[in-house]
C-alpha cells in the first residue's frame, strides 16, 4: 500500500474505519468520504470529505474530483457505504427496496463512475466493491437488501468486463460482521462465527494492491454462512 492513493466511501463506520486506518499504517493515502460530517483536519496523507450523499451522482463526482484534486491522482477506490434493511416482501414498503437500492447500489454505482477516469490514468487502478453472503441466497426478510446487494454483484461484474486490462474490479462478500452495533441487534448469537472488520480489511487491502492485478470480476464470499 506504501505510496497508494485511496479512496474509502463509508469511512467513518466500523468497517471503513478499519479499512481506511490499517491502509495508511501501510503507507497509503487515504480520502475517507462519508455521508456523516467531518471529523478531522486535511493533512498531506489524509482527506475526510464528510456530508456527502453518494447516491447523488453529483454529489458522488465533487467529492471524488476533490479527492483527487488533494492528492494528485487516484490508485483505488473501495466502496464500503451502505446500508442494511430487515423486513418480509409482504409486510414491507415499496419505500424500503428503493432505499437500499439508493443506499447499496447507487453509492457504489455514482462513486466508481466518477473516479474510474482517474484509476485507469493510474498503472495500477482497482475498485473494491461489498457485496453480501446474503444475496447469494435470500432469506426470509432479507429480500430488500439482498436484491441490492446481488445489484452490487451485477455491478462489480460488468464494471470488471467493461474495464478489463484497465482497471480490477473485485467485490467481497461478508457473512455477518462481528461490529458493535450487530452485537446489539443480535445479543444471542455465536460472535465467534461472525467475519471481524480487521479480516475483511486485509482482504479488501489485498484486492486493492498491486498483488491481486492478476484478480477481476471476483465475488469473494469471506466468514461462510451463519
Amino acid at each position: 500500500m506504501q505510496g497508494k492513493v485511496i479512496i474509502v466511501t463509508g469511512a467513518l463506520g466500523a468497517l471503513g474505519k478499519v479499512v481506511a486506518t490499517t491502509a495508511q499504517t501501510r503507507g497509503a493515502r487515504v480520502a475517507g468520504i462519508d455521508h456523516a460530517p467531518s471529523q478531522a483536519q486535511a493533512t498531506p496523507d489524509s482527506i475526510e470529505i464528510g456530508g456527502v450523499d453518494l447516491s447523488d451522482a453529483t454529489q458522488a463526482k465533487t467529492a471524488v474530483e476533490v479527492a483527487a484534486k488533494h492528492f494528485g491522482r487516484l490508485d483505488a477506490l473501495i466502496n464500503i457505504a451502505g446500508g442494511f434493511a430487515f423486513e418480509t416482501v409482504g409486510d414491507g414498503d415499496v419505500a424500503t427496496w428503493q432505499r437500499m437500492h439508493a443506499l447499496n447500489v447507487l453509492t457504489a454505482l455514482n462513486t466508481s463512475r466518477a473516479a474510474l477516469p482517474h484509476l485507469a490514468a493510474s498503472r495500477a487502478g482497482r475498485i473494491v466493491n461489498i457485496g453480501a453472503i446474503g444475496a447469494l441466497q435470500a432469506g426470509s426478510g432479507m429480500g430488500p437488501y439482498a436484491a441490492s446487494k446481488a445489484g452490487v454483484h451485477r455491478l462489480t461484474e460488468a464494471l470488471a468486463n467493461e474495464w478489463k486490462g484497465k482497471v480490477t474490479v473485485n467485490a467481497v462478500l461478508p457473512s455477518i460482521i462481528d461490529t458493535r452495533a450487530n452485537r446489539a441487534d443480535m445479543p444471542n448469537a455465536d460472535f465467534s462465527k461472525w467475519v471481524t472488520p480487521q479480516e475483511l480489511a486485509e482482504i479488501i487491502l489485498f484486492l486493492a494492491s498491486d498483488a491481486a492485478s492478476g484478480i477481476t470480476g471476483a465475488l469473494i464470499p469471506v466468514g461462510g454462512r451463519v
